[in-house]
């Protein structure tokens, strides 16, 4: 008799694959498995393998996570990962006897990668990344010209991928270095978009050590150094240099700066079509999700302004599933100080719906769910198992 785990297993995916407008027989073409293997699966008679579950949802462009529920087989792949990443750049001004990969072999797996970091699909980088660093390291470093120029470009595109688990796993110190590497990648380039790209990530470090106002002069002079908005791609690029000044301004309590960056995003962003740039997620749509940021970050007497955001506006499906869920994730705190329990737990919800990795590692998440548990002031049962598995004990 299947077990209650396997058979929730095949009745999530069953689901996912009618919402996505699949049949079997296309679920299994596209996830290279067997048809008989998938109605075995989705009818409960047979648990996936790590590789057929990973195989099955990169098929339905969903996260592992979102088919097995817990925390258990992404966090425990994501932590295990974390000491090949750490050694894969230990030595990275160092060049080894490490033949090289083709660059447009190199150029196409750091390309999937980029999607995987936009869709928080963490346990696919965890497991890419040592080898896409250490490959992109070996041609940097044996290759010269143009050549080493795209080099150095995947490089700080694969350091910024693998500092996105980092980071949102709490491997705060690998996470910095990943950002200096990037930076370090970034100046090989002579690139002014990989560096404004660099300085834009490079705020993580300044969020984890609450160096508000440092972070934001460092912005600024990026924001001064960076390229003129004179293509789409520098557009983008100095556009996101905005947005994030105003979030980190907001942070800091700067009200009139945080405005001033964000009028200037909005800007920007009506210039250029919403899309992704140098795996950089920027667009009309996007700035409109950090008005939410900004006015959370301002503290509880802007609150107003991010529940009107949200009363006007919500994000489209097409953007990436971070970004969705980091608009919801912040829309629930502020629902919370705002004393609408229900409607936050709600948000919470579809939060986990759209990115559960993003969501269960993100601390306003946990903070809003440990607050939500402590009023008991939404459905008892279901909050009681959303708050044990995001860990808000």
């Amino acid at each position: 008799m299947p077990s209650p785990g396997t058979r929730e297993v095949g009745q999530r995916i069953a689901t996912i694959r009618r919402v996505r407008r699949m049949t079997q027989v296309e679920l299994a073409r596209a996830a290279f498995v067997s048809l008989a293997t998938v109605k075995a699966i989705e009818r409960g008679a047979r648990s996936p393998s790590d590789d057929t579950l990973d195989s099955i949802a990169a098929a339905l462009s969903v996260d592992p996570s979102r088919i097995i529920t817990g925390s258990t087989r992404t966090d425990g792949r994501v932590h295990a990962a974390i000491p090949a990443i750490s050694a894969a750049i230990s030595a990275y001004d160092i060049p080894t006897g490490t033949a090289p990969r083709p660059l447009p072999e190199l150029g196409a797996a750091v390309g999937q990668l980029v999607q995987w970091r936009l869709g928080a699909r963490y346990a696919q980088i965890a497991d890419q990344a040592p080898h896409l660093l250490g490959d992109a390291l070996a041609v940097l470093h044996q290759t010269t010209g143009a050549d080493r120029i795209r080099a150095a470009q995947l490089l700080a595109v694969t350091a910024r991928s693998a500092d996105a688990v980092a980071y949102k796993f709490g491997h705060q110190d690998l996470s910095a270095r990943l950002v200096e590497l990037m930076r370090w990648a970034a100046e090989q380039t002579d690139d002014r978009i990989a560096q404004a790209t660099a300085a834009y990530v490079r705020t993580e470090t300044f969020f984890t050590a609450r160096a508000h106002a440092q972070g934001l002069i460092a912005l600024e002079q990026a924001i001064d150094a960076g390229p003129s908005p004179l293509s789409r791609d520098t557009t983008a690029a100095r556009g996101a240099l905005h947005m994030r000044a105003a979030v980190i301004a907001a942070r800091a309590r700067d009200a009139d700066a945080a405005s001033l960056h964000l009028t200037e995003a909005h800007r920007l962003a009506e210039a250029v079509p919403e899309d992704a740039y140098d795996g950089t997620q920027f667009g009309p749509d996007t700035v409109r999700a950090h008005e939410v940021s900004v006015a959370v970050s301002l503290g509880q007497e802007h609150l107003q302004q991010a529940l009107d955001v949200a009363d006007e506006w919500t994000p489209p499906t097409d953007m990436p599933a971070e970004r969705q869920s980091g608009f919801w994730i912040e829309l629930a705190r502020a629902q919370v100080w705002a004393g609408h329990p229900g409607d936050a737990f709600e948000s919470l919800k579809v939060a986990r719906f759209i990115a559960p990795q993003h969501t269960r590692e993100h601390p306003w998440a946990r903070e809003a769910a440990a607050t939500l548990r402590r009023l008991k002031r939404a459905d008892a049962e279901s909050l009681t198992s959303f708050a044990d598995w995001i860990g808000a004990v």
